[in-house]
């Protein structure tokens, strides 16, 4: 895969790593516990009961709360545990551990129902484009649009494992929502910067022609070869065809735009136009700048990655400023961890900078599996259904599939000193992004520095995809 090729893959979407099934070579495993082994120590033996609590697994389970589905719909009580976990934050950042699973999908669902119903939340982000996002938002919101239409429009590229059924299940729950409560909307936030929609140079143009007429000729110009005509991905695919001077040339343009805007800003009843027009033109600005990276070498492959990320945490975090909106925010578990566990390729992730805007406001909440399917590239640049078996001794899911239940959620923060050694760890995880295998063989996380909650699932299955 050229470097051209991993950018598209890896960039567009998630933090393409690969799935790591192998053992470390200096990992132990602990001995099984089960509920039945577990009671008969109780009974038989004090020596064998105090190793039994000093087993990861068996700790854990001590923590651990099951989750009744996975699937939305009917009652939502087994999720109180997760709402105490949750606790007073302005952003959830809820990851998966593939990018194209029906379960990761559905919990997601069922989490940001629990939330807005439960604990006040109002907007779910996805990495996708700004651009998506506010047609998306529109759809939610006030009904404009067919949503197929948008998401065959929208969800190109790598994007394209958003275009399933359970993301347009969710969809359609926030717009039934709304219809609902039209005073009181959850709203849908596009936080990537891996495309600039033609809305976006509509929007600033409009603003501009009303409120700075001014300065519409020289945003014009400022904005020639940049607004798209195309199809999205098409629009991708001939940008990064363009010489690098020339990539150059148009985020110099894209940055002058920005700072046209901030020479004057909105005051009394044009402060809230001001505001979005303004974070419009930063997010042609973001793409426009990420488009622009030197790809040649491994630096600026890095540099890249980390514009990517820092942009992604920066719009949820406008967003929420600006609206007052509790989050949801959806992405890879590697975007939403507290410290990155790839720092060949990601320097620093979406959730290290989200913790460092919002401190304790911001919750990471890691989604691991044992053994299922899921959509991804595969070596042929096509998409694959690719199915793995279950965890083997010495990985992470390995220990966590021993937990008493299926199905679970726990708490990092708040578990048995046994469990918290093993935390505190390196483990071996399953990272699998936008291809298989991706760019990171056997990453590890030290699960206490990533994640403040982590939800176990013992199987899954692909993504119901609709194109």
């Amino acid at each position: 895969m050229n470097t051209r090729t991993f950018l598209l893959s890896a960039l567009l979407v998630p933090l393409g790593a690969t799935l790591a099934v192998s053992p470390v070579a200096s990992a132990t495993t602990p001995p099984a516990t089960s509920t039945a082994s577990a009671a008969a120590a109780l009974a038989g033996s004090q020596e064998v009961t105090s190793a039994a609590f000093r087993s990861p697994e068996a700790a854990l389970s001590r923590a651990a709360h099951p989750l009744r589905t996975t699937e939305p719909g009917g009652g939502l009580a087994d999720l109180r545990p997760f709402g105490r976990m949750v606790g007073d934050a302005r952003v959830v950042g809820v990851g998966e551990a593939t990018h194209s699973s029906h379960e990761f999908f559905t919990v997601k669902h069922r989490a940001f129902q629990y939330l807005v119903e439960e604990k006040g939340f109002r907007a779910f982000a996805l990495e996708t484009a700004w651009s998506t996002g506010l047609r998306i938002d529109a759809y939610v919101t006030r009904g404009e649009g067919d949503l197929k239409q948008i998401m065959d429009e929208e969800f190109q590229g790598d994007y394209r494992w958003w275009n399933n059924a359970e993301y347009r299940d969710l969809f359609q729950w926030m717009r039934a929502y709304n219809v609902k409560h039209p005073k009181d909307p959850v709203r849908f936030v596009g936080d990537d910067g891996g495309f600039a929609g033609a809305e976006l140079y509509d929007k600033v143009s409009a603003y501009a022609a009303k409120a700075r007429p001014e300065l519409a000729p020289q945003l014009a110009a400022l904005y020639r070869d940049l607004r798209p005509t195309t199809e999205a991905e098409k629009y991708v695919n001939d940008y990064w065809a363009k010489p690098l001077a020339t990539r150059e040339e148009l985020a110099e343009r894209a940055g002058r735009a920005v700072g046209l805007l901030k020479q004057r800003p909105g005051t009394g009843a044009d402060a809230d136009a001001y505001a979005w027009a303004l974070q419009h033109a930063t997010a042609i600005h973001q793409m426009a700048t990420l488009f622009a990276f030197d790809l040649d070498g491994p630096q600026g492959i890095r540099d890249a990655m980390l514009h990517r990320d820092r942009v992604m945490a920066e719009n949820v975090a406008w967003w929420q400023r600006r609206t007052g909106n509790k989050i949801m925010l959806a992405a890879h578990n590697g975007h939403i961890a507290l410290k990155t566990y790839i720092p060949d390729h990601y320097p620093k992730v979406q959730g290290e900078f989200l913790r460092e805007l919002l401190g304790s406001g911001y919750v990471s909440v890691g989604l691991t599996f044992d053994h299922g399917s899921f959509n991804a590239s595969g070596r042929d640049g096509a998409a694959h259904r690719f199915t793995v078996g279950p965890a083997v001794p010495g990985t992470a899911e390995h220990t966590l599939d021993r937990v008493r239940y299926r199905d679970f959620m726990v708490d990092l923060r708040d578990t048995p000193a046994a469990a918290r050694a093993w935390l505190a760890a390196p483990q071996t995880v399953k990272n699998i992004g936008a291809t298989y295998p991706g760019i990171a063989d056997a990453p590890q996380v030290r699960f206490a520095e990533a994640y403040d909650v982590v939800v176990h699932l013992h199987q899954v299955e692909a993504a119901r995809m609709l194109k």
